[in-house]
């Protein structure tokens, strides 16, 4: 399990988003569908820049760490 940002690879996938939210894979996938979200299309693949994950959850979490 991730214990800091640190931590987190460069781009996070599904399956990285899921575990770090603590949430179902299949709930990382609407969020990633989510029209404010931080997405990445690369190909088919979606993905999303840590840093700009880190801005999303401060800007939803009124500037929390």
């Amino acid at each position: 399990m991730y214990k800091s940002y640190d931590e987190l690879p460069l781009m996070l996938n599904a399956e990285t988003l899921a575990k770090v939210l603590g949430v179902a894979p299949s709930s990382a996938y609407e969020l990633m569908h989510e029209k404010d979200f931080p997405t990445l299309k690369i190909g088919n693949r979606l993905v999303i820049p840590k840093e700009d994950f880190i801005a999303w959850v401060r800007s939803h979490t009124g500037g929390a760490k």
